[in-house]
């Protein structure tokens, strides 16, 4: 089975609300969607959300390199062969995870499909039949976030993550207000997205934050200062999280050698997508640390990539990928059942693309051919 072509789509994923984050406010999501054909008529779907403020890539740089530079080079080559399929693609370029994600989770939904089998069948099988939802608050004001955190737990969410990070002390009046608000049965994460930036920061604002009962805290400092974290770490009994210090394997060993986290957070547009994902979860594993999988907002193809790699490894111990709940159209048909997310055994991803909703919010297309 070779790969025969490869159509690449620059899509806006329209949202609800906006999304806001330390670094930036979306209303749309920019994403590129990868559409793989073999010479058997196999068809394989793939995403890539880029993020220059986490990888260094943007939605038109993702786009230029599918096109110019990797597709061509996976046309020919068996799908089914991930080990050359990644190291082609390092061989040619170095880093774009996101763009190198597209085409690995595309060549995952083909060959599932191809075999009649989940994605997470070609993983090792399911390990976990459930995973609760975490809903993602964006930051607000201290009234708004917790107004909205109450309306997430009476639709029946029992954890929740917020976005914090553009000012420390108002950070620690929001994270105050949503805990008095939904009460201690309630789990809260703080995502700062490296908003406050350093550990002497970082400390302040947990010592006001002692009694907030949080599950943990996620990226405080900037993500390529893992000594600040080892500090934090040695300093709170509040567990920490890597995201944004996290993306390929050169990390993973330093933060392994530093006992730098209690948690990780594993997301496939960081590190290359679904083959090197698991093969992070397995350096977690061996080290002892828990991991997430998290998103950079996918739509449902994304999403339930990075379900099968949750669902397959018992060191996964929490998700994070909401992204389909937040669209007002998508172009997939990932199922949740709030406060849960369960996945079928349909082969592959497990999601049908509309194709009609997929040209519709096309900005422009390009096919790459043998």
């Amino acid at each position: 089975m070779k790969i025969t072509e490869i159509e690449i789509h620059a899509i806006h994923l329209p949202l609800h609300d906006p999304f806001i984050v330390s670094y930036a406010s979306y209303d749309t999501i920019p994403s590129i969607i990868v559409k793989l054909t073999t010479d058997m008529g196999h068809v394989g779907y793939g995403e890539a959300v880029a993020d220059e403020h986490v990888t260094g890539e943007s939605w038109e740089s993702t786009y230029a390199i599918l096109k110019n530079t990797l597709a061509p080079k996976l046309i020919g080559m068996d799908p089914g062969q991930m080990e050359k399929i990644h190291a082609r693609m390092d061989a040619e370029i170095y880093g774009v995870p996101a763009a190198k994600a597209a085409l690995d989770i595309a060549c995952y939904d083909l060959i599932g499909k191809a075999l009649d089998v989940p994605v997470y069948d070609l993983l090792g099988g399911k390990y976990h039949d459930e995973f609760p939802i975490t809903h993602v608050l964006s930051i607000g004001t201290p009234a708004h976030m917790a107004d909205e955190a109450e309306q997430r737990v009476q639709e029946g969410y029992r954890s929740l993550k917020m976005k914090v990070g553009t000012d420390v002390s108002e950070d620690v009046k929001r994270i105050q207000a949503v805990r008095e608000r939904v009460g201690e049965s309630i789990a809260i994460r703080i995502d700062v997205n490296q908003g406050w930036v350093n550990s002497s920061t970082t400390l302040q604002a947990l010592r006001k934050l002692e009694h907030s009962s949080l599950d943990w805290l996620e990226q405080p400092v900037k993500a390529d200062d893992i000594d600040a974290m080892v500090e934090i770490k040695s300093k709170t009994s509040v567990p920490v999280m890597i995201d944004e210090g996290l993306c390929g394997f050169r990390d993973m060993r330093e933060i392994i050698a530093k006992r730098a986290a209690d948690k990780v957070n594993i997301k496939l547009m960081k590190c290359g997508g679904i083959y090197p994902a698991m093969k992070l979860a397995h350096m977690a594993e061996m080290a002892g640390i828990e991991c997430q999988i998290g998103s950079m907002v996918e739509s449902s193809v994304g999403s339930a990539a990075g379900f099968h790699v949750a669902f397959s490894k018992r060191i996964i111990t929490s998700v994070e990928l909401t992204g389909p709940l937040k669209f007002s159209e998508d172009i997939g048909n990932l199922k949740y059942d709030i406060p849960f997310i369960r996945l079928t055994d349909k082969a592959g991803l497990g999601v049908d693309v509309d194709e009609a909703i997929l040209n519709k919010l096309t900005v422009y297309s390009e096919k790459v051919l043998g």
